[in-house]
């Protein structure tokens, strides 16, 4: 069973995402802001993060620093609702897999987490 940490600092998204991707045998597992979701990976190791870039305290660009600098297996997937294409550019240049704007397409967020996992 694969591990998923969603980090959000958005109830709604976390709880939807979490549904969904239980509903597909994954255990779920989410963090409102940075803090928390180091925590959680450091005692979880999920095999896939979907990382919210901007969020209050400690943004998604430093938290993926320090999942990176945690675990380099990792596969973090970025979620933003702004294209932006320096963030992008940074995210992968710290080694992010993939980078996905809101709103979230289920199908298309399944199928990118499908791939990366592969």
């Amino acid at each position: 069973m694969h591990k998923m940490l969603v980090v959000d600092d958005e109830h709604d998204i976390c709880d939807f995402v979490r549904n969904f991707f239980q509903e597909r045998g994954f255990m779920v597992f989410t963090a409102l802001n940075g803090d928390e979701a180091l925590s959680i990976a450091k005692k979880e190791s999920p095999s896939v993060v979907l990382l919210d870039i901007k969020m209050k305290g400690m943004d998604g660009i430093a938290t993926l620093k320090h999942l990176r600098e945690m675990d380099r297996a990792m596969k973090i997937i970025m979620v933003t609702a702004f294209d932006d294409q320096d963030k992008r550019d940074e995210a992968c240049r710290l080694g992010a897999c993939d980078y996905i704007t809101k709103p979230l397409e289920l199908d298309h967020l399944e199928q990118t987490v499908e791939k990366i996992l592969k």
